[in-house]
């Protein structure tokens, strides 16, 4: 009897495959989000310790899913093993249709937004209290009223307190301090939106512009420059962006890519793949970029809220032949003051890289003081007269001077008890002589194989007989009179000196800039192959020397 029974119950199920077979497989089967794709429990839990079972219309649904389940499955495995290498797609993913993700990414994002707008602010706040400072400004830059609930002053008068209160751990408050917490409480309903949250930011920029300005202060005696410079922009977490600017107002910004320190400034250069079209560029924007909230622990990140203050502003029109200072195979540099060097392919006739040579000098508050849009002001010189000293402003300057590319150094030094007279005032300018053409002993080398190295994602380079020089003049005060880190080019001169006592290549470099200029002449020895300093004289505009000292020259 029972074997009669389970050999009908095979024949129907084979009729059953049979009957699968001759139609489409996804008609048999219910879409995937119908209300029995998942198995209906056999059981139900009784609120107590005992099982009841459901009835037999329940089992039934269960069976029929089971076998539902197995035609699918069996007909799946059948269809790949027929028709394997053909068009057909079994049981295709959600990335196969491109249209089904798109309309089920959409339904399931219009879900997610309508479900955060559709909170209650009650409950938005209670999630915000949980933020610190930098998520909370994060999250006010999503919406409007994200923006709204981020001011709240009751959230930013706990994060303030709880970085600036004071903390006593050893005694409890005493009734006075507990009824002025009370007040402070009571009083944030009169304070308006935000109040504590810009209270909060000015108390830590201030603390952060502390902090800095205490490693700023030991300065060094031989080039009147802060010692821990280098310090100063780790824990300010000081970085450097260009903005480039279209003719049309559109704006790029570029995060830099690579940074040096060295003796006397810092090199700044920003390369990659993604510049836009010189033609259509018109300004470049150098800014210094300080992150709000400093943390001497934690590494600064590009996501956080960050200021940005300009350092300098370059006419990008003005990559002309006259700025040209160097070129090699692949590419061509321009130089335009103060310090900024722009390396173009020469092919394309695009841009290659962009590298900053930022002296030390004031570098830190040029780069946090200042604005998105102004520039810090240096405050104003009030010059000590002296009566008495009838060459006031003529004597006791000190000199150094950095020439170095791609982390080499060719010449450092520092030239100290620099004079000049009356009679070498000429065409508004003050002479200082550094190195003599008729003192040998002066002369000096150049250390290595003079260039300057350049690098991109793809290529790298080096342009001979270029490279950056760095000078800091001090006045007989040991003050920074005139400071300036520029990349500089040796071209050749003309005609040799009367006073060259060498025979060979005669070279001259020049430097011209609002306070004064720089000339510096060598001479390519081939005995040694090496280039020797025998001449290097300082013009300084007597302007500038009669408002610093308070002279009539």
């Amino acid at each position: 009897m029972a074997t009669g029974r389970g050999w009908i119950l095979r024949q129907h199920c084979k009729g059953l495959v049979r009957a699968a077979e001759e139609i489409p497989w996804q008609l048999c089967l219910p879409p995937v989000d119908a209300a029995w794709a998942s198995p209906p429990a056999p059981f139900d839990r009784a609120p107590g310790p005992y099982f009841f079972r459901r009835p037999r219309q329940a089992r039934y649904q269960f069976h029929m899913w089971s076998h539902a389940k197995h035609l699918r499955i069996t007909h799946v495995a059948k269809k790949r093993k027929i028709s394997k290498g053909s068009d057909v797609m079994l049981n295709p993913k959600p990335s196969e249709h491109p249209a089904m993700c798109e309309r089920h990414c959409a339904k399931s994002s219009s879900k997610l937004s309508m479900h955060i707008e559709g909170m209650p602010s009650e409950i938005l706040l209670k999630i915000f209290s949980y933020l610190d400072a930098v998520t909370l400004l994060c999250i006010g830059c999503v919406n409007k009223r994200f923006y709204s609930l981020a001011n709240d002053n009751f959230i930013w008068f706990r994060i303030y307190s709880a970085s600036f209160s004071p903390k006593r751990s050893n005694w409890e408050m005493n009734s006075v301090e507990k009824t002025a917490v009370s007040l402070s409480h009571t009083s944030l309903h009169d304070k308006e939106t935000g109040y504590w949250k810009k209270k909060y930011i000015v108390k830590q920029i201030a603390a952060g512009k502390t902090a800095v300005t205490q490693l700023l202060k030991p300065v060094n005696p031989y080039t009147g420059l802060p010692v821990k410079t280098k310090e100063a922009l780790r824990v300010s977490g000081l970085s450097w962006v260009i903005v480039l600017k279209e003719k049309n107002g559109k704006e790029y910004i570029m995060e830099q890519a690579e940074f040096s320190v060295n003796d006397t400034s810092v090199t700044v250069v920003w390369h990659g793949n993604n510049w836009p079209r010189i033609d259509k560029l018109a300004t470049l924007d150098l800014c210094g970029v300080t992150p709000v909230f400093l943390d001497r622990y934690k590494v600064p990140t590009k996501n956080g809220p960050r200021r940005r203050s300009l350092v300098a502003e370059y006419n990008l029109t003005n990559l002309t032949k006259s700025t040209s200072i160097g070129s090699d195979r692949l590419i061509r540099t321009f130089c335009l003051n103060p310090g900024l060097l722009v390396g173009l392919w020469k092919k394309e006739k695009e841009m290659a890289f962009v590298m900053a040579n930022l002296h030390f000098h004031l570098l830190v508050e040029r780069s946090t003081l200042g604005s998105a849009t102004v520039p810090y002001m240096l405050p104003p010189h009030i010059p000590f007269l002296d009566d008495i000293d009838q060459q006031y402003g003529l004597h006791g300057y000190q000199l150094h001077v950095d020439m170095h590319s791609g982390g080499s150094s060719y010449l450092c030094g520092t030239f100290r008890n620099l004079f000049s007279r009356k009679d070498f005032i000429k065409n508004g300018y003050m002479k200082l002589i550094v190195i003599s053409f008729k003192n040998n002993a002066q002369h000096l080398p150049l250390i290595g194989k003079v260039g300057l190295c350049w690098k991109t994602d793809v290529f790298a380079g080096c342009i001979q007989n270029c490279y950056m020089m760095d000078v800091t003049l001090l006045d007989e005060t040991e003050k920074p009179f005139w400071c300036f880190s520029s990349p500089v080019c040796m071209r050749p001169a003309t005609r040799p000196s009367d006073f060259f006592n060498y025979r060979g290549r005669h070279f001259y470099v020049t430097y011209v800039d609002s306070v004064g200029k720089v000339n510096l002449e060598l001479v390519w020895m081939e005995e040694t192959e090496e280039y020797y300093v025998v001449s290097l004289a300082l013009y300084l505009r007597i302007e500038k020397v009669n408002s610093w000292f308070g002279t009539n020259y």
